[in-house]
């Protein structure tokens, strides 16, 4: 279980990204953090994996204080939390085996990984993470060859190599068009119901969530305006998380 507990993060310029925010969330969920640009979305999931430093609050995994982590304690939190990014953050000039690879550098030796000389079994593991998501004839093409849905998959299937137990996706369809967004979230959903992963995924639009998620967490302005089940986002909660002036679009 994951206990986030009056999380607040304050930037050097002042501006207040997450203000007092506290959910939980269990073990094996789908769970959707829905608002808009600059709501806190991204802000909070970097802070689960401490990516970005909480300015105050604590998160709590299976008891565990991730925010007083230091050192080994974190590296080893933080290889069991598989991170899927907007902007795929991939290694353009490498391949996409080199890139899948790269998701079990917190389980070889470091002089193996910068000579990159992963052993068989973790090759073979990589190709069974592409073949998990449908890219395994892409193996030994360029990351920078690759559409916009092959980055993200090759991106899941980087995440899928560190044997994640939680699954952070920050806005992953945001650049994607409507047919592959669903792909992308069909193949999380997989990893979520054939893996037992607990799936946090950060998203815009309301059909989406109501497609994908099993509960809602809403953020505006940095503090939680909604938590519940996507069934429950009316339109007057829907216009709470969006703004009085938001009308809803859809995907198809």
């Amino acid at each position: 279980m994951l206990q986030i507990e009056h999380l607040t993060k304050v930037y050097p310029d002042g501006t207040r990204a997450l203000d007092d925010v506290s959910f939980t969330v269990q073990e094996g969920e789908f769970l959707v953090v829905l608002g808009l640009s600059g709501a806190g979305k991204s802000t909070l999931l970097r802070c689960i994996n401490r990516l970005i430093e909480p300015s105050s609050g604590r998160i709590l995994w299976n008891g565990t204080d991730v925010t007083a982590a230091q050192g080994e304690d974190l590296r080893l939190i933080r290889r069991r939390i598989g991170m899927i990014f907007q902007a795929f953050n991939l290694v353009e000039r490498s391949s996409v085996l080199t890139n899948v690879l790269a998701g079990r550098l917190g389980y070889v030796p470091t002089l193996q990984s910068v000579v990159q000389r992963f052993p068989a079994a973790e090759r073979q593991r990589a190709a069974r993470s592409l073949e998990r998501l449908g890219i395994s004839d892409l193996a030994h093409k360029r990351a920078d060859d690759l559409s916009g849905g092959q980055r993200q998959r090759v991106g899941i299937a980087r995440a899928l190599m560190q044997e994640p137990q939680i699954m952070l996706a920050d806005e992953p369809v945001s650049s994607l068009d409507p047919v592959l967004a669903h792909t992308i979230l069909k193949y999380l959903e997989q990893l979520n119901k054939e893996d037992g992963i607990t799936v946090i995924c950060s998203l815009h639009f309301l059909d989406l969530v109501r497609r994908y998620a099993k509960r809602v967490i809403g953020l505006k302005g940095g503090r939680k305006v909604f938590e519940g089940l996507p069934s429950e986002i009316t339109d007057e909660r829907f216009k709470e998380i969006y703004g009085q002036d938001a009308e809803r679009v859809s995907v198809v």
